[in-house]
Order: structure tokens, then C-alpha cells, then sequence
């Protein structure tokens, strides 16, 4: 069963959200058996990199709030994020256009290292305040993760998956999505932004029974329990 997952590399709750399906798969009897498949999205596709200034600085200047009352708002982030055992430095976060790091990860996930470097990009940039959109910084995350340097530069140094880019950005208009993280499951249920871990539970146990039910091979001794659907919405 296939989980589509899209997200920003800079969007906050796209990292919470991920902890908490971990932590529902984690849990979940047929784990071994989803395959997720990381969508790209591009909050501020417009925005151009300016590694002098912090988010907070940003949305403090875009959205019109005091730099006292932004880092209030962007507390209230950190403490939801450090419940999920993630440590979130918002003051050393930069404005970067994510685009390029997209593009790099469309070639990640040829290479079946999607979901490596997605972890990598939002740590870097959430709790290590890398500049995401830096050439030498993305072909160190390229390389941690297993790809060859030349073959994430030939990447970086091209246009090459912008047009991947661009094709999911235009399926998430076709779908509805209007925000992220949204999480597809088996392009039947959605779930849209970082939900609390039953919701995750509660959607795969579902989307899991249908899923059995139109693939009768695969039934077998496994255990289907049916649980009503909270917070997930269905698609279609």
C-alpha cells in the first residue's frame, strides 16, 4: 500500500507530521507492506534565498508582526515540534528558496534515497540552520546519504526534475490539497496537516482493510480490523 506524502522542506509541521506517521507505522502491524513516496510542494516558490536572515526575521517583516511577538508564535511551533523529540532552531533557520533541493530530492527518490535525504533536508535546515539552497551544502547531504557527488551536481548544474517538480505541485491542485502536510493513503483517504498519531493509526487500519479487500491475494491470516476514521478525509 502506497502512502504519498507532500510536503515543504521549510514547512515546520511537514517534519512534525512525519515523526508522527513514523510513530503510527511503528505500531502498525503491516508496516513492512506501505511504501511512501515523498511529493514535492513549494510554499514561497517565489522567494529568493537570503542566507543573512533568519524565518523568524521573514515572517516577521512578510506578515506585518513584531520580531517579540514572531518569536512567540514560532515558540509555540518549537514546543509542539519538541514533544516529537525533534529540537527545532528557529533563530538559526535561513530564507532559502527550496526549489533546487526539490529537484534534488526527485533524483533521491530514483535512486531509492528519497526518504533518506528528505530526513536529512529537514534537519539541516530546522535544527542545523543550513542554507537549503547552498550547491556545496546539498551535495554534502547528497553524498551522506549515498549519492555521488557528480551525479547530484550534474542535477544541481541542470534544469533536470524541475519538471517533476512542477508535476506534482499540479497534481496537489488536481487533489485539493491547499496546505501540507497532506498525506494520501492509497489514493483514497487523506489526511491534511500534522494530526495527532491515532488519526495516523485510525487511517491506516482503514485504508489497510480496503486495501486487503481489492487484493484478495493478499489477505492470508492477516488480522483486519475495521476503526472509525477520525480526522482522515476521503478523497474523490
Amino acid at each position: 500500500m502506497k502512502i504519498e506524502i507532500w510536503s515543504d522542506i521549510m514547512c515546520p509541521f511537514c517534519y512534525i507530521g512525519k515523526r508522527r506517521l513514523e510513530a503510527a507505522l511503528a505500531g502498525f502491524q503491516h508496516g513492512d507492506k506501505v511504501q511512501i513516496e515523498w511529493k514535492s510542494f513549494l510554499l514561497n516558490p517565489d522567494m529568493p534565498t537570503d542566507p543573512n536572515k533568519s524565518t523568524v526575521e521573514y515572517l516577521s517583516e512578510t506578515k506585518g508582526w513584531s520580531l517579540e511577538q514572531t518569536r512567540q508564535i514560532t515558540q509555540q511551533v518549537v514546543d509542539m515540534a519538541e514533544a516529537d523529540g525533534l529540537h527545532y532552531q528557529m533563530d538559526k533557520t535561513v530564507v532559502a528558496n527550496a526549489r533546487n533541493a526539490h529537484r534534488l530530492l526527485q533524483l533521491a527518490k530514483t535512486l531509492g534515497k528519497g526518504g533518506e535525504l528528505k530526513e536529512r533536508l529537514l534537519k539541516a535546515y530546522f535544527t542545523e540552520g543550513a542554507n537549503i539552497d547552498d550547491k556545496v551544502c546539498l551535495l554534502n547531504f547528497a553524498e551522506e546519504v549515498g549519492i555521488s557527488v557528480e551525479r547530484a551536481k550534474h542535477c544541481l548544474d541542470t534544469d533536470e526534475f524541475m519538471d517533476k517538480v512542477n508535476s506534482d505541485i499540479a497534481e496537489s491542485r488536481a487533489l485539493g490539497v491547499r496546505g501540507v502536510p497532506f498525506f494520501v493513503l492509497d489514493r483514497k483517504y487523506g489526511i491534511s496537516g500534522a494530526q495527532a498519531v491515532t488519526v495516523f493509526e485510525e487511517t491506516l487500519e482503514k485504508a489497510w482493510a480496503d486495501y486487503v479487500k481489492e487484493n484478495p491475494g493478499l489477505r492470508g491470516n492477516f488480522d483486519i480490523r475495521e476503526s472509525r476514521l477520525q480526522g482522515g478525509r476521503i478523497i474523490g
